[in-house]
This record gives structure tokens, sequence and C-alpha cells, in this order.
């Protein structure tokens, strides 16, 4: 598996009047997100950007996987979060493997 940077921007859908909770299908996003992270799909992730990103670091066999996924979001159904960029990433430093041991 590799890493990717991943940011999600604001789509079309996205109503900037409401806070990220009081976004239509906000509990709907969030279970599928908890999900992904239950997967060990997405390894950490939130906004950044002051809010108009969000940016997460996540494990797949490549973009298209990364993709699929993330088209299964309701709130990619409902165009208010799109892919903004796929990066991969090469994590040389990782504090949690040095911690995640006796």
């Amino acid at each position: 598996m590799a890493t990717f940077a991943v940011r999600l921007v604001h789509g079309p859908g996205w109503d900037d009047s409401r806070p990220i909770r009081g976004q239509d299908a906000w509990d709907a996003h969030a279970a599928f997100m908890d999900g992904l992270v239950d997967a060990g799909f997405v390894i950490l992730g939130g906004p950044v950007a002051g809010g108009e990103e969000t940016l997460h670091l996540m494990e797949a066999a490549d973009e298209d996987q990364i993709m699929a996924r993330l088209a299964e979001d309701p709130w990619a159904a409902a165009r208010l979060l799109q892919i903004g960029t796929i990066e991969p990433w090469a994590l040389w430093l990782d504090s949690r493997r040095a911690n995640s041991g006796p």
C-alpha cells in the first residue's frame, strides 16, 4: 500500500452561510469518514486553510482506489466536497511507528 496526501475542496453544493457541521447530510458524511478511519484507509485528516479545504493522509493501492472510495461519500453525491488534489507521499518521518510499542 502507498500513502497519499489528499486535499478535498468545497464543491458547488457547499453552503458558505453554514458551518461545516451545519451542512446538509453532515451525520452521513461523518459516519462515512469514520468508517474510512476504522478501515485504516484514512490515517489522519481534518480541515486546513481556514476550513476551505481538508487534508487527509490516506493509505491505498493507487489514486483510482482513492477516487472510487471517496465517490461513495454522501457529500460527493451532493457536490459539497470534491477532490482537489491527490499526491503520492513518501513518509520518511513517522512518530507513530516509533511510539507504537514497548
